[in-house]
């Protein structure tokens, strides 16, 4: 249960990165660059809470 409390807290604040970022007035190269990476860390985010990749760099959320 605490995995998917994790997991849930780490797409919110992702979610609210990423609206933030879509916001500036980036030229589109650079967009397109940052969509992609955006993207990535996603997909990074994802396989670490699923156990397929280590998630030794993510910093482990306490709601206690």
């Amino acid at each position: 249960m605490d995995t998917i409390i994790n997991l849930i807290a780490y797409l919110v604040v992702f979610g609210l990165i990423w609206w933030l970022v879509s916001m500036l007035p980036l030229p589109s190269p650079v967009a397109q660059i940052v969509r992609v990476l955006f993207i990535v860390l996603l997909i990074l985010i994802i396989l670490s809470f699923a156990g397929i990749l280590p998630s030794s760099y993510l910093p482990h959320i306490k709601f206690t």
